[in-house]
């Protein structure tokens, strides 16, 4: 299910020319409407589902309603985003209420290794393995079919 924008929370991240939403969508899906100033998703049949926008939105005003392997059929899911990590609270069909505390990372911003501290692989761009294969993988050399 696409996200959507709840139009009574959403401030247009105060009239910035960019909505955090919009910076942070891997697909570029949302957009301001610069008359309303309000977000939107202007494709959701492309949404991925992604979560970014919901757990960056600052006023909450993102949503996505949940498939049954993630939200239970009825519930609502609400991020609340810290400065170290994402506060999930899920609401049941029934009234109860759960939360889950997650690290947003576990390195401190820019201190991420871009290639994970492996060293590059043999292979290029056209080959079929992955750039640190097969140090990655724990192998000194690839399997072969015989």
């Amino acid at each position: 299910m696409p996200s959507y924008v709840i139009d009574e929370k959403c401030d247009g991240c105060k009239g910035q020319d960019r909505t955090a939403c919009m910076y942070i969508c891997p697909n570029d899906l949302m957009v301001l409407d610069a008359e309303a100033m309000k977000a939107y998703n202007q494709e959701p049949e492309f949404c991925w589902e992604c979560y970014s926008c919901v757990k960056i939105c600052p006023q909450q005003a993102m949503d996505v309603r949940g498939y049954a392997d993630f939200v239970p059929m009825g519930a609502s899911v609400v991020p609340l985003r810290g400065s170290e990590d994402i506060m999930w609270t899920v609401k049941f069909r029934n009234g109860v209420i759960k939360r889950f505390k997650f690290p947003i990372r576990t390195t401190e911003e820019g201190m991420a290794v871009p290639d994970g501290g492996y060293a590059e692989g043999p292979g290029d761009l056209n080959d079929e393995n992955l750039w640190t294969e097969p140090t990655s993988g724990g192998f000194d050399t690839l399997p072969t079919r015989s």
